[in-house]
């Protein structure tokens, strides 16, 4: 009887020395996005509402780290250091910027990119089927063809396409590359303005004024943050302004046709959820989007002198107005 109780009590006090030393042992994701606006941000809570849905809940199995670069690259090299120092289960890279910092800086630590237009032109992998090393992710890489398809249908007679970049972007840098080439395929010139941080967008767009009959924005973090000055150039110019990001729309735009970062984050979201159990990123293949979505902004492009057809504002997946 007495060795019956003490096996009970060994075995009693051995599940509780586990369960205190799960408690005290979450697993721990650090997050790391280059600067804060709607479509990144709205990765952020898709990845840790994923989380949460697989069963890693904040405060109990979890512990997430979330810092923002504010657009700043050197900082993103600080928060890449900080965050490698730190050792957790897990890094996250929100955009090419920040994926590249922490892919640099995290040799033996497993990261997942998110938003990243082009991981292989970025050197975060050697190809999307087969990675490699320690990173995977989520790429949004941009159906271009199609973008323009949009922005003809609206402006038919356009000639020149104006686009806002940050050259010192690669995602920026690879889109605008490809943009090029697909409007000259379609004998269209690409009318660029180059903006190196935010306070640069406002005096790019109006470089744009007489050089182009609309201005398209792919993904750039840089001109996305500051968005709402090219859209005061399309106002006070006629010239209109379209995007690859959807929430750009509610912010002024005529119209986006996007891909739901929420779900980009939620996408994202499952595939850390599959290393924390063990999976090798190495031996995950990069993952893409297809759903699209159309957004338009009627009254947004009456403000820049034009009128969108019923038949477009019908196909939409949401309609808009304008809150400027």
């Amino acid at each position: 009887m007495a060795k019956t109780f003490l096996h009970i009590l060994a075995g009693a006090l051995l599940l509780t020395g586990l369960n205190i030393a799960q408690a005290e042992d979450p697993k721990v994701v650090a997050i790391t996005q280059i600067v804060e606006h709607p479509a990144l941000d709205a990765v952020y809570q898709g990845i840790r509402d994923e989380l949460a849905e697989q069963g890693y809940v904040e405060g109990e199995n979890l512990r997430v780290m979330h810092e923002s670069a504010q657009g700043n690259s050197a900082i993103a090299s600080q928060i890449a250091r900080k965050f490698v120092g730190e050792q957790p289960d897990i890094i996250v890279g929100i955009a090419t910027p920040s994926a590249q910092t922490i892919a640099a800086a995290a040799r033996n630590i497993p990261v997942v990119f998110s938003a990243v237009t082009d991981p292989v032109g970025a050197k975060l992998v050697r190809n999307l089927d087969n990675p490699g090393a320690n990173i995977t992710g989520v790429t949004d890489m941009l159906p271009l063809d199609r973008h323009l398809d949009m922005v003809l249908r609206v402006v038919p007679d356009a000639k020149r396409i104006g686009t806002v970049y940050n050259p010192g972007e690669a995602n920026a840098v690879a889109l605008v590359e490809m943009l090029e080439q697909e409007l000259a395929d379609r004998g269209l010139k690409l009318e660029k303005a180059a903006a190196t941080k935010t306070s640069e967008v406002l005096g790019a767009a109006r470089s744009l004024v007489g050089k182009a009959d609309a201005i398209y924005l792919t993904t750039d973090n840089t001109v996305i943050s500051a968005v709402e000055a090219v859209i005061s150039v399309g106002e006070q110019a006629d010239i209109p302004v379209f995007a690859a990001d959807t929430a750009t729309v509610e912010r002024g735009a005529v119209a986006a046709m996007g891909f739901d970062y929420y779900q980009h984050g939620r996408q994202t979201g499952a595939m850390v959820a599959r290393i924390l159990e063990g999976a090798s990123p190495a031996d995950m293949p990069v993952e893409s989007m297809e759903a699209l979505e159309l957004h338009v902004n009627p009254a947004a492009a009456e403000k820049m002198g034009i009128t969108l057809s019923d038949e477009l504002i019908s196909e939409a997946s949401k309609v808009v107005q304008s809150k400027r």
